[in-house]
């Protein structure tokens, strides 16, 4: 086990280093910084890799002195930019008239409702993708409603650079000062991810429910 991979386990569980840890580890062993941008471009395309875990991770590293927490706070976040650009990408290629198309099949799923949704993100977009970043479960996904309706390119990678930069910092920091309990913030990061995720459930049963007594009251 290498030095990093030691220093690590010593912290948090080291079974932890067979899964996410342990693979972060080793990018950030063989490219150096540019090993926790890769990390952070492919969390961001593939939201169950968790931040939580390989920005601390990053912290961690940067205070064992392989490389600068400036540095790693800048290429974690040129990570978040790359990947969060991909995501745009497919939203514009999909375009406008499919992803209606798709969501209005959904059931309970009105295209009235994708209406109002695209007017809520026309007003708010600015906000919706700054503030996105920094909300677990939806700083990935908030890319593709920005790629779908045409945000201008270049707002869209600043709006994108500040909020992860906000994120990364935060994360990256309680890394570099935890030491080897780098692995704290993932904790409390995941009792964070849970609420999100209640109030979306909660969100969704509140929808469904309205729909369905909509439906019964409405004349046949």
């Amino acid at each position: 086990m290498s030095a990093l991979a030691t220093a690590v386990g010593a912290g948090t569980d080291p079974a932890t280093l067979t899964g996410v840890a342990g693979w972060a580890v080793h990018l950030m062993e063989t490219l150096g910084v540019v090993g926790a941008a890769l990390a952070i471009a492919l969390e961001n395309v593939f939201p169950p890799l968790p931040s939580e875990v390989i920005l601390p991770l990053a912290g961690f590293t940067a205070s064992q002195g392989t490389f600068g927490l400036v540095e790693a706070i800048a290429w974690t976040t040129a990570g978040s930019v790359v990947g969060a650009l991909v995501l745009y990408l497919v939203g514009a290629l999909v375009g406008r008239d499919r992803t209606r198309a798709l969501l209005g099949r959904i059931p309970l799923v009105s295209l009235q409702d994708v209406d109002r949704a695209e007017a809520f993100f026309a007003r708010h977009a600015r906000t919706a993708v700054f503030v996105g970043r920094m909300v677990p479960v939806f700083r990935s996904l908030i890319s593709v409603p920005a790629g779908v309706e045409r945000m201008p390119l270049g707002t869209f990678l600043l709006l994108t650079a500040a909020g992860s930069a906000v994120w990364n910092t935060v994360f990256v920091c309680a890394g570099y000062l935890l030491g080897e309990s780098w692995g704290v913030v993932q904790q409390y990061a995941g009792v964070l991810q849970w609420v999100v995720v209640a109030v979306v459930v909660a969100l969704v049963a509140w929808f469904v429910v309205g729909r369905l007594r909509a439906r019964r009251l409405s004349p046949t």
